[in-house]
């Protein structure tokens, strides 16, 4: 009897250690949302696989559509943590109960506008919005590259520009936003009636649909983030040029979240802190992106928020205001 016991308790004994051991050996998973285009979001995902061996499953969308899905799935979420995306979005998310709230270890101080109040949100890069326009339909046209939002209305642009939806676009709804905070939101919406119907080209899903377009040659001029122009425009060879509005212009943090009711908030957590080392940022210089880390380094040709006229954007109003903002802009545009 004795015997037995012993036999079983060694069996016991070596099924609990099997078990520990296999718990050991199962990868850590990570599920994500980043607003990021794909090329770049495997970058810096890739870079913290490497770093940690925690393994990330993500689904790449723009951040309207994050926004969406995550508050399709708020009684079921299938993700963890929100990874880019201007600010303005996840404060929006905030406000709707739909974040929780993350304080990110950093080896600096993070300023008070990289950051909700309550950490429900961090920003860790940043980039102003600018205008690309193609050289070749310059030099045809005789014409300069826009200076100007109301040079976009002139008729050389007819049907010749580009921008995404305001709704599927973070980059999109900072133009709107900041158009509303220049001018108001009723005379905003007659200036984008004319635009619309004048010289829009076609709208995207995605703020950097633009730049390949102008590119390529299929339009004269896009609107999306200097960072993104810069990057995925100039750098890539494209017979482009990049200009700035002479009136202002807005800019976005881009933020990071914790998803409320994700399955792994401690990884995400580790995720979010590896965000903001020099090692991470650093990576941002493939994409000319401006680090908030002060020890990182900005990329050659990068556009720093203090070589643009910045109009004073003020990305809580435009988060806690964009339902109503898209609404409004659905009802008149018709899109």
């Amino acid at each position: 009897m004795k015997k037995v016991t012993v036999v079983l308790l060694l069996l016991a004994l070596a099924a609990a250690s099997g078990f520990a051991k296999a718990q050991e050996e199962t990868p850590k998973v990570l599920h994500m949302y980043t607003a990021f285009d794909t090329e770049e979001a495997k970058l810096y995902i890739e870079a913290f696989e490497q770093e940690t061996g925690i393994d990330v499953q993500w689904v790449r969308m723009s951040s309207g559509e994050v926004l969406a899905r995550i508050e399709a799935e708020a009684a079921n979420p299938q993700a963890s943590v929100w990874h880019a995306g201007s600010n303005t979005e996840h404060i929006n998310a905030a406000m709707k109960g739909l974040l929780v709230a993350y304080k990110p270890k950093t080896d600096f101080e993070l300023l008070p506008q990289f950051h909700d109040k309550d950490w429900l949100w961090t920003g860790f890069y940043t980039g102003a919005i600018g205008f690309i326009s193609n050289k070749d339909f310059l030099a045809k046209n005789k014409v300069q590259a826009p200076t100007s939002w109301q040079e976009l209305l002139s008729p050389v642009f007819a049907k010749n520009v580009s921008i995404a939806y305001p709704y599927t676009s973070g980059t999109a709804y900072t133009t709107y936003a900041t158009l509303v905070l220049m001018y108001g939101l009723d005379k905003t919406l007659e200036w984008w009636d004319k635009f619309d119907k004048q010289n829009i080209f076609q709208y995207t899903k995605s703020g950097t649909g633009c730049i390949s377009q102008v590119g390529l040659g299929e339009v004269a001029v896009g609107i999306a983030f200097s960072h993104d122009i810069v990057a995925k425009g100039l750098k890539a060879g494209y017979p482009a040029v990049m200009t700035f509005p002479k009136e202002g212009t807005g800019y976005e943090v881009g933020g990071l979240s914790l998803i409320k009711g994700g399955s792994e908030p401690e990884l995400a957590k580790k995720f979010i802190d590896w965000c903001f080392t020099k090692k991470a940022q650093d990576l941002f210089q493939n994409y000319s992106r401006l680090p908030v880390n002060p020890k990182a380094t900005v990329a050659p040709g990068a556009v720093t928020l203090d070589q643009v006229k910045l109009i004073n954007y003020d990305a809580m109003w435009a988060g806690q205001n964009k339902d109503q903002l898209i609404k409004a802009w659905r009802d008149k545009i018709g899109k």
